[in-house]
C-alpha cells in the first residue's frame, strides 16, 4: 500500500491551524486543509506493514488500539497516493457512516497505532479520511442512497446523536422506515450542543441530516422522550425502539459552596454558546458569559479543553484547568509500548490558544477544588485548590489520589466549568422503558449485544457503554442497526 519507500522520502505533513490570536477572533474552523497533491504525498506514506493495528480496533491494555469501525486503512490510503479518490470514498463508505465527524474530532486512533511510530511519524490517516470525503461531497459522490424496497418494518431512534445517526442511516438504507427523536431543537446530540463550532461546524451536520432526510428518515424535534411522548406509546407505534441517549447525567463536584451562582456543567455552557451563535446566524456572540472573568475548568479531557478554547474566544481575563492525575510523561513510558494509545502529554487547540493569549499553560495537575467561596450576592468569586497524591487505599488496596494537608491555596474564580465526565445515561428515560441497567447506569445488554432486557428495546453508543468517543458511537449505532435488522428479518446483510 501507498509507496514502498514513502515513510522514508516524505515527511508527515497535516492540515495548518491558523495562528491562535488570528483564529480566537471567531468560532469558525480553524485548520486549512492541504491541496489533494499535497494529500497524496501523505497516502503515500503508508508502509504496507504486515499487521495494521491502524485498522484493527483492538482492545490493548485497557483502550482501543486502532479503529473501533475497522476502516480499511491501507486501502484508503493507497487510493489516495494513488489519486483514485471515487474508490477511495467507496472503500471508505463500507465501514464508515459519516467520516466528516471523525475526520475532525476523532483523536485519531489509526494514527495512534500507526506501525510508523516506531522510527518516524505515522501516516496522516484522519487528515487523508477528511479529504476523502470532503472530496466526495465536492464532486458530487455523496448522493441520497434510498431503499428500492420498503420492508414494511417501523423503528423509533431515540437520540440524534452519533451512534442514534448511524443506526438511523443504516437500517434506513436497509428499507426499514425509521424515526429519530430528539429532545433538542436541532439534530445532532452532543455533536451539535456538545463540540464548539470551531472543531465542528454545524453545516457539516446540517449537510448530513439533509442528506438522510432525503433518504427517507424522519426527524421529530423538540421532543423529550419519557415527558412529552410516553414509552408505551413507542412500543406500539414502532415494531423497535432503539435508545440511543447518550450518557447524559454530569459528573458534579461536590464541595462547600457548590450552591453558589456561576457555576455551570461544562455541556450545558457550551451547549448555550452553541445555541446562541446559531439562532443569531452567528450574529450575536454571547460574550457576557465570560468575558472579563476569571475561569476556572475542573476536568482535564476534551471537554475541558473546548471550554478553555471557548472562554477564550468569550474574553476571558483569565483561565484555569485543573486535572487530577499527574502530568503524562511527554514520551512512551516502557510499559506502554505500541501499539498501545500513547499515555502521553498531549497539548490541544485551546491549551494553545491560552499559552498564546496567557502566556503560560492552563493546566494545574494533581489538583482538585475543596470550596467554593461566593461574594455577598452569592456569585462564585474564589475557589480553594488543593493539591493531590497518591496512596494506596489500606481496605481495597487500589491507588487513589488523596488530599495533601497544608497544600490549600485560594485563586479567583468568577465563572466555573465543571468539565469531570458523565456517569450514565438519564433515569427518567431507563425507568419510562423499564430497561434494566448497570452499576454505571447504563443500559444493560450482553457483552456483544445490544438488546435490552425489555424485548424490542435495543440500546447503542453511550448509553450502552458509558461515556466514549465520537468514533465508538458510530461504530455502536452500526452494531446495533445490525442486532436490529436481524431480530425483524431472521438475518442480516448489513
Amino acid at each position: 500500500m501507498g509507496k514502498p519507500t514513502g515513510f522514508l522520502d516524505y515527511e508527515r505533513e497535516t492540515a495548518k491551524a491558523l495562528d491562535p490570536k488570528v483564529r480566537i477572533a471567531d468560532f469558525h474552523e480553524f485548520r486549512i486543509p492541504m491541496s489533494r497533491e499535497k494529500q497524496r504525498l501523505q497516502g503515500a506514506r503508508c508502509m504496507a506493514c504486515g499487521v495494521p493495528f491502524c485498522q484493527s480496533g483492538m482492545m490493548i491494555g485497557g483502550m482501543a488500539s486502532g479503529c473501533p469501525l475497522h476502516n480499511l486503512v491501507p486501502e484508503t490510503n493507497d487510493l489516495v497516493y494513488t489519486g483514485n479518490w471515487k474508490q477511495a470514498y467507496l472503500r471508505l463508505s463500507k465501514t464508515h457512516s459519516f467520516p466528516e465527524f471523525t475526520g475532525r474530532v476523532c483523536p485519531a486512533l489509526c494514527e495512534a497505532a500507526c506501525t510508523c511510530n516506531l522510527d518516524e511519524e505515522p501516516v496522516a490517516t484522519k487528515d487523508n479520511e477528511r479529504a476523502i470525503i470532503e472530496t466526495a461531497f465536492e464532486k458530487g459522490w455523496v448522493q441520497p442512497q434510498k431503499p428500492r424496497v420498503r420492508t414494511g418494518k417501523t423503528i423509533a431512534v431515540i437520540g440524534s446523536g452519533p451512534s442514534g445517526l448511524a443506526a438511523a442511516q443504516q437500517l434506513n438504507r436497509r428499507g426499514h422506515s425509521v424515526t429519530v427523536y430528539e429532545r433538542s431543537d436541532r439534530p445532532g446530540g452532543l455533536l451539535r450542543y456538545g463540540i464548539p463550532n470551531m472543531k465542528l461546524e454545524k453545516s457539516v451536520i446540517d449537510r448530513r441530516i439533509k442528506l438522510m432526510e432525503e433518504e427517507g428518515v424522519q426527524f421529530v424535534l423538540n421532543t423529550d422522550v419519557g415527558k412529552d411522548i410516553a414509552a408505551e406509546e413507542l412500543l406500539k407505534k414502532y415494531d423497535r425502539v432503539i435508545l440511543a441517549c447518550g450518557a447524559s447525567n454530569p459528573r458534579d463536584i461536590q464541595v462547600p459552596g457548590r450552591e453558589a451562582k456561576g457555576i455551570y456543567f461544562a455541556v450545558d455552557f457550551l451547549g448555550k454558546v452553541t445555541k446562541t451563535l446559531l439562532d443569531s446566524d452567528f450574529e450575536k456572540v454571547p460574550f457576557e458569559l465570560a468575558k472579563d472573568k476569571n475561569v476556572l475548568v475542573i476536568g482535564g479531557g476534551d471537554t475541558g479543553n473546548d471550554c478553555v478554547g471557548t472562554s477564550i474566544r468569550l474574553g476571558a481575563k483569565s483561565v484555569t484547568q485543573l486535572e487530577m492525575m499527574p502530568m503524562p510523561p511527554k514520551e512512551r513510558a516502557a510499559n506502554n509500548p505500541l501499539p498501545q494509545w500513547p499515555r502521553v502529554l498531549k497539548t490541544d487547540y485551546g491549551q494553545e490558544e491560552a499559552i498564546a493569549v496567557f502566556g503560560s499553560d492552563p493546566r494545574i495537575y494533581q489538583t482538585t477544588v475543596k470550596e467554593f467561596i461566593a461574594d455577598k450576592k452569592g456569585n462564585v468569586c474564589k475557589a480553594k485548590i488543593v493539591k493531590l497524591e497518591s496512596r494506596k487505599d489500606e481496605k481495597t488496596g487500589r491507588m487513589t489520589m488523596v488530599p495533601v494537608e497544608g497544600s490549600e491555596k485560594v485563586i479567583p474564580a468568577d465563572l466555573v466549568l465543571i468539565a469531570a465526565g458523565f456517569l450514565g445515561s438519564q433515569k427518567y428515560v431507563t425507568d419510562a422503558f423499564k430497561v434494566e441497567v448497570d452499576q454505571r447506569t447504563n443500559v444493560a445488554t450482553k457483552p456483544d449485544g445490544y438488546a435490552s432486557s425489555v424485548p424490542r428495546v435495543f440500546a447503542a453508543g453511550d448509553m450502552r457503554r458509558g461515556q466514549s468517543l465520537v468514533v465508538w458511537a458510530i461504530r455502536e449505532g452500526r452494531e446495533a442497526a445490525r442486532a436490529v435488522d436481524e431480530s425483524l428479518m431472521g438475518y442480516t446483510n448489513l
